[in-house]
């Protein structure tokens, strides 16, 4: 399934300095999984860091922001 980044999400990688092949684990094989309407909010466990992603689920998928839980 194809991946797509919007411009807030893409910021937020570069400023928080997060890796796209840790927000992809996060989506792939989450540790906790919350489904609300059409949004689904993952969260992941790595590289001592938890990390939660926001993202839209269609015929792609559309990541809309990416943060650290502190």
């Amino acid at each position: 399934m194809d991946i797509y980044y919007t411009s807030h999400a893409e910021e937020q990688i570069r400023e928080r300095k997060i890796e796209k092949v840790w927000v992809e684990e996060t989506i792939k094989r989450p540790d906790l999984t919350k489904h609300i309407g059409h949004k689904y909010r993952v969260t992941k466990k790595l590289n001592g860091l938890t990390l939660e992603v926001v993202y839209l689920k269609q015929k792609y998928i559309k990541i809309i922001t990416i943060y650290p839980l502190t």
